[in-house]
This record gives C-alpha cells, structure tokens and sequence, in this order.
C-alpha cells in the first residue's frame, strides 16, 4: 500500500456529477484542481449498508474541507452506470456536492495497493493528499468498518498548520514548540 510521504498516483477516471443523466457524466484526473489539496476516500460497493453512511457524511462536511482548500473525491471500482442509479435511488446521496470516481479497471485502486484480494473491491481507504500531490494520511479499516469523515477533517487542519501537533489536537488549539 502507498503510504505517507509518496506520489499519490496519475489517474483519470469517469465520474458522476449529479443524478441528472444528461450531465452526469465527466472525467476527472489527478491534475485537476492542481495547487489544491485532495481527499480521496474509497469504498468497497455501491448499494451496500456502511458505504452511505461515510458518503453522506462527507459530504455534509464538503463545505468544511472547501474552507480548507481541499476537494473531495469519492470512489469505488462500480461502474459510473452503478453510481448514477445509487445516487438516484438512495436519498441521502441524491444532492452530493463532489464526485464518485468510477475506477472499473482497477487501475488507481492496484496503483495505491488497496484492491482487496479477496472481495476484488477497493478497501475502505482514505488519502490526504498536499497541493504538491504528495501523500500526507492514509488509513484504511476493515470493509465491515466506517470511518470518521471528522477526523480526516481535523487531520487536514492539523496538516495543515504545518506544525506539531500534539495528539487529540483540534483547529485552533496550541500547537507544539521544539526546544
């Protein structure tokens, strides 16, 4: 698995945009939104139970990492086609404000060393990425497991002060001083 302190990978995928079938369509790639910073949060399937919970709770939180000059992306290894129909039938992902990449051929998902071998599915992954696209976080639970969209958010914000950061640090809290 690709780890802190590496490149974040190259890729271009396509991806749902809205729940409109004449615009919901667009490809997406690493180089766009360059110069910002990235979070890329994977799932393992679309039409599943704990995927929607951690997708809807992301994007509630669109507008905390937008303040912080960060995009979302979303993803799975689901086709665009298994997107679209999942966030035109599930409620709490009709109105999502930032892209499900649709990474079919596996390619990003091999690239980062997070296909689960068993299932064939991406694992529950999630990457920090700087505005240079250098990997700063990477996490990844079970796939039985959610994830806590607030803590990739303090972490961002821990990153982002460039500092120490002492443990259960929050935005706005005193960072540390080395002697």
């Amino acid at each position: 698995m690709l780890g802190v302190g590496q490149k974040f990978p190259d890729f271009e995928l396509k991806a749902v945009v809205t729940t409109d079938p004449k615009t919901a369509f667009k490809t997406i790639g690493s180089n766009d939104d360059a110069g910002r910073w990235k979070v890329v949060f994977f799932w393992p399937k679309d039409f599943t139970f704990v995927c929607p919970t951690e997708i809807a709770a992301f994007g509630k939180l669109n507008g905390d990492f937008k303040d912080r000059d960060a995009v979302l992306y979303g993803a799975s290894t689901d086709t665009e086609f298994v997107h679209l129909a999942w966030r035109q039938n599930h409620p709490d992902l009709k109105h999502l404000p930032f892209p499900m990449l649709a990474d079919t051929k596996r390619e990003l998902t091999t690239a980062l060393g997070i296909l689960d071998k068993d299932e064939g599915v991406a694992q529950r992954a999630t990457y920090i990425v700087d505005p240079q696209g250098i990997i700063r976080f990477a996490y990844v639970t079970d796939l039985s497991v959610g994830r806590n969209p607030q803590e990739v958010l303090r972490v961002l914000d821990a990153l982002q002060t460039d500092e120490l950061c002492p443990c259960n640090w929050k935005k706005g809290d005193d960072v540390l001083k080395a002697a």
